[in-house]
């Protein structure tokens, strides 16, 4: 009895999407008419990119009219997955990171309460998405492994697994809407994700629950934890030495405080340590090398900078915890402004 708004955003995910969802027993869908097939032009959307609100603006428009319980949006090529849900008439687009931590939560809850929960089970995450995860993973007994940003490190995660024999995959998330629930792939899959969403949502409304509900549950069980990023753009050669001068002026004189946060630690991935700011004690990170900073602060906040690998971007991925949603939306957005000024006066 669940009803759905799809878009493919123009891209290529409607005859697989439909597809699984005809066979989990979801029927009543309306695709987006404007989005519905493949143009590589994207007229419809500025960006076809989940993440962003306007990419998902016919979807919500249509909402307006079928009141679906939820709104799906596949990304041109089908790996990433954006939700609006339906909450008392108004529509909630939620982040990776809530979506990530939502099937998290969906999946380790319904394979405990089946007893198909694997001995040693394992979730894998990357180190710029949310600390969320922690809580949901201690409740369950599921280890967290955290790996360089990208998908592909979260998928070549299930190949160390099989090799060694010990430790079974159960979900990998990444804050940038990427999600991946089984061994059938070794990156992202929306077309997986949209089923688990699916399911999760009909799981929830049985219950006289949305998605939404759910999530506030767990945000009132394991903490309001708010992560955002900022990308900074710095364009052609002169951009790309200043990037590098930015990471250079930070690896060499680390900020220890950031408004009224405290850095605790400071890990630097491309020199492979974590260094104790209060007793000077240094350990590996356990991850291959990178080019990148990571800033352990105090009352479980943190920011991490690093190069884009693929635009002439500089990121900086940060996050907080509030004593409501609208506390850490508070410390969050000021967060934000330090940090901006911040590289303002390094660049």
């Amino acid at each position: 009895n669940l009803k759905l708004v799809y878009t493919p955003l123009n891209g290529s995910g409607k005859m697989r999407v439909l597809r699984i969802l005809d066979r989990i027993g979801v029927k009543d869908i309306t695709v987006v008419p404007e989005q519905s097939e493949p143009d590589g032009n994207f007229p419809t959307c500025p960006y076809p990119n989940p993440e962003i609100r306007e990419a998902l603006q016919k979807g919500l428009d249509l909402c307006k009219t079928v009141k679906p319980d939820l709104l799906l949006a596949t990304d041109p090529d089908c790996d990433r997955v954006g939700i609006a849900v339906n909450q008392h008439g108004e529509y909630v687009l939620m982040t990776g990171n809530e979506v990530g931590i939502l099937l998290l939560n969906f999946i380790a809850q319904c394979k405990t309460e089946l007893g198909t929960m694997p001995k040693d089970p394992v979730a894998v995450t990357t180190i710029v998405s949310t600390d969320m995860v922690n809580g949901i993973a201690k409740d369950y007994g599921i280890e967290i492994r955290r790996t360089l940003t990208g998908f592909k490190y979260i998928g070549e995660q299930i190949k160390w697994m099989e090799q060694a024999g010990k430790g079974h995959y159960v979900f990998g998330l990444e804050e940038s809407y990427g999600c991946l629930a089984g061994t059938h792939a070794r990156d992202k899959d929306a077309i997986v994700a949209s089923m688990a969403l699916c399911e999760a949502a009909a799981y929830y409304k049985l219950r006289g629950k949305t998605i939404w509900d759910a999530m506030l549950d767990m945000y009132e069980k394991y903490g309001y934890y708010k992560d955002n990023v900022i990308a900074i753009t710095h364009k052609g050669i002169e951009g790309l030495q200043k990037i590098q001068s930015i990471m250079d002026n930070l690896r060499k004189n680390p900020p220890m405080k950031f408004g009224n946060y405290d850095v605790t630690a400071v890990r630097d991935y491309l020199k492979d340590e974590i260094v104790d700011v209060k007793t000077g004690e240094k350990k590996p990170t356990g991850i291959p090398k990178s080019n990148v900073l990571y800033f352990e602060l105090t009352e479980d906040a943190w920011l991490c900078v690093r190069p884009s690998g693929t635009e002439p971007k500089i990121k900086l991925y940060f996050g907080v915890v509030g004593k409501d949603l609208a506390d850490a939306d508070e410390k969050s957005e000021k967060l934000a402004v330090i940090v901006k000024d911040l590289l303002n006066q390094l660049g």
